[in-house]
């Protein structure tokens, strides 16, 4: 079988019996295609019976070099015959990080090689697997380096799937990281999962590093993923890898769109989706080939400039600030040494480039993130890759702030939760586009007599145990908010009645029992004074739960809404 194993790999490779098939990586927030990974296929009879096991049997018969320039070649062959050059998404190709490594790799993988297929290294990603050892790690981060100088991206791939990825991100500073299918898999059902990818999306935020959710095969993974703020995605939920380039269907576009939307709508998250463009403004821009003297004088003409953009074919391809730029022309021969050159020559090529639709909070973290030498340069705007404007760090940190202190004040802030004022908001939204909904009210019963025994601080304690327990039990696409003291709305997007709430009062009403002592919990009731000085024995707490909705009776606007509620529980109370 050995030896058969290597005449079938032989045969592959010597008649290149493999073919791409093409997998589209899309956008989380629009469906818009950020590229394609290639992956290769078997077009031959053999006793190989996967992709993975052929690169197994190549590696063990030290044909791994031979099998990966095929598999290459027939993906840029491919890529070139199905899409219309120049092609300009994003080529996703699977690299092993010893082979990428090779001098025989740098000296075949050139802009020369790419030009004959009108395909650009900065839409050439190189996916780097985490399962493969790396021997040289020194010699790898060197490769990578390389590459990144020539303008190449990278990709950390299965991400979650090995035992050294943290230090594989750390080492390599990808560009993107694409989380194991594995991680994915019912990430919607599974608490660890979701806190991992949590975590990763976070980070991804401070360290310009995006995130490409693997493996999507439902809906509610979807769902999930996007909720989180996870950048892209791909998957057989999405669209099976096929040999054509395919547009996304039209019912995933618009599935994608109702997520976003609803995502959008809940408060906390509405407050971090104010995009960068909102505070964009237009930047003097010069050409590459300006010279050093030129840029010099417009800065001496307005001393108020904080730095230029170039600009070249509408791409931003390098920036200059004022201050940098006085320094590099100071001292004995600096002036001297610089004027007669191109700005491009002494332009920062490494600046901080965003597209128009990132949230304000997310360029925020990712500004903060740089070295001290660049904390404080402007941000350059793009649309499609195009310059639209810049945005400094004044007006950008001025807006966070301003974003925060409005989060604080409608915010409750013993719950976290939305506030009445975004509460009316919501309600308003409900009765104005006439889609169905319900709200439920819920309301603490006995609970003042709980504070006067055991006091604020364990009062409060039980207030965020419903509120704990409103977040985890509900769909998160319900919005939740907190009334005040021990009042909380749901609203659906659904027809619900009261029974829908029944699993959640009773867990509530088991969990507060934590909250008594023995002899309390004995008894069932606390005995307590009254106003008049009397003493009496109170039930322990339990909740009230009242729902309305749209299905048969219209509200004219939220003061009716909210009236029928406090007649319902007021009812509800005395029964």
């Amino acid at each position: 079988m050995t030896e058969q194993m290597k005449e079938s790999l032989d045969d592959i490779i010597k008649n290149k019996e493999i073919k791409t098939v093409f997998q589209p990586i899309i956008s989380l927030r629009d469906g818009g295609i950020l590229g394609h990974e290639a992956l290769s296929r078997i077009t031959c009879d053999s006793i190989i019976e996967n992709p993975e096991i052929l690169f197994t049997v190549a590696e063990n018969y030290n044909r791994l070099w031979d099998l990966e320039l095929l598999c290459r070649t027939k993906a840029l062959e491919a890529a070139y015959v199905f899409m219309v050059p120049p092609y300009n998404k994003k080529l996703f190709i699977n690299v092993n990080p010893n082979i990428m490594h090779d001098e025989a790799f740098k000296r075949g993988f050139t802009k020369s090689f790419l030009e004959q297929y009108e395909i650009t290294p900065e839409n050439i990603i190189f996916e780097i697997t985490e399962r493969n050892v790396i021997t040289d790690i020194e010699g790898f981060t060197d490769t990578i380096k390389h590459y990144k100088s020539q303008d190449y991206k990278i990709a950390i791939d299965d991400a979650g799937a090995g035992y050294s990825g943290l230090n594989l991100i750390s080492d390599v500073n990808p560009h993107y990281i694409k989380l194991d299918m594995k991680l994915i898999r019912g990430i919607n059902n599974d608490k660890l999962k979701f806190a991992l990818v949590k975590g990763m999306v976070e980070f991804s935020k401070v360290s310009d590093v995006f995130l490409i959710a693997e493996g999507i095969e439902t809906y509610e993974e979807l769902d999930t993923l996007v909720k989180l703020g996870v950048q892209y995605g791909q998957g057989y939920y999405i669209q099976k890898p096929h040999e054509e380039v395919l547009e996304i269907k039209e019912e995933i576009l618009q599935m994608l769109k109702e997520i976003n939307y609803k995502k959008n709508n809940d408060y906390i998250n509405n407050i971090s989706n104010i995009y960068i463009k909102n505070l964009c403004n237009p930047t003097r821009i010069v050409s590459p080939n300006e010279l050093v003297t030129n840029v010099y004088n417009i800065f001496k003409r307005n001393p108020d400039f904080f730095g230029v953009c170039v600009i070249e074919n509408e791409i931003p391809i390098g920036v200059v600030t004022q201050e940098k730029l006085t320094l590099k022309l100071s001292g004995h021969y600096g002036f001297s040494l610089n004027q007669k050159k191109s700005i491009c020559e002494i332009m920062d090529r490494e600046f901080l480039s965003v597209d128009y639709k990132i949230p304000i909070n997310i360029v925020a973290n990712m500004a903060m993130s740089r070295p001290n030498s660049n904390l404080y340069d402007f941000i350059v705007v793009t649309e499609n890759d195009k310059y639209i404007g810049t945005v400094t760090i004044k007006d950008l940190l001025q807006k966070t702030m301003e974003i925060e202190i409005s989060a604080a004040k409608h915010q409750n802030p013993l719950s976290g939760l939305p506030g009445n004022l975004l509460i009316e908001q919501k309600l308003g939204c409900c009765l104005e586009n006439e889609n169905p909904f319900s709200v439920a009210y819920i309301d603490i019963d006995n609970f003042k007599s709980y504070n006067d025994v055991y006091g604020f601080e364990k009062g409060d304690m039980v207030i965020k145990l419903l509120a704990d327990i409103l977040k985890n039990h509900f769909n998160k696409n319900q919005f939740i908010g907190h009334v005040g003291g021990d009042d909380f709305v749901v609203i659906f997007d659904e027809h619900i009645n009261a029974e829908h709430l029944y699993d959640m009062v009773k867990q509530f009403e088991l969990e507060v029992l934590a909250f008594y002592n023995q002899k309390d919990i004995q008894n069932g009731y606390i005995t307590s004074t009254n106003r008049r000085g009397e003493i009496e024995n109170t039930p322990l707490i339990t909740l009230t739960s009242v729902v309305v909705n749209n299905r048969i009776k219209s509200f004219e606007n939220v003061f009716e809404l909210t009236e029928t509620l406090a007649e319902l529980k007021k009812i509800a109370k005395h029964k």
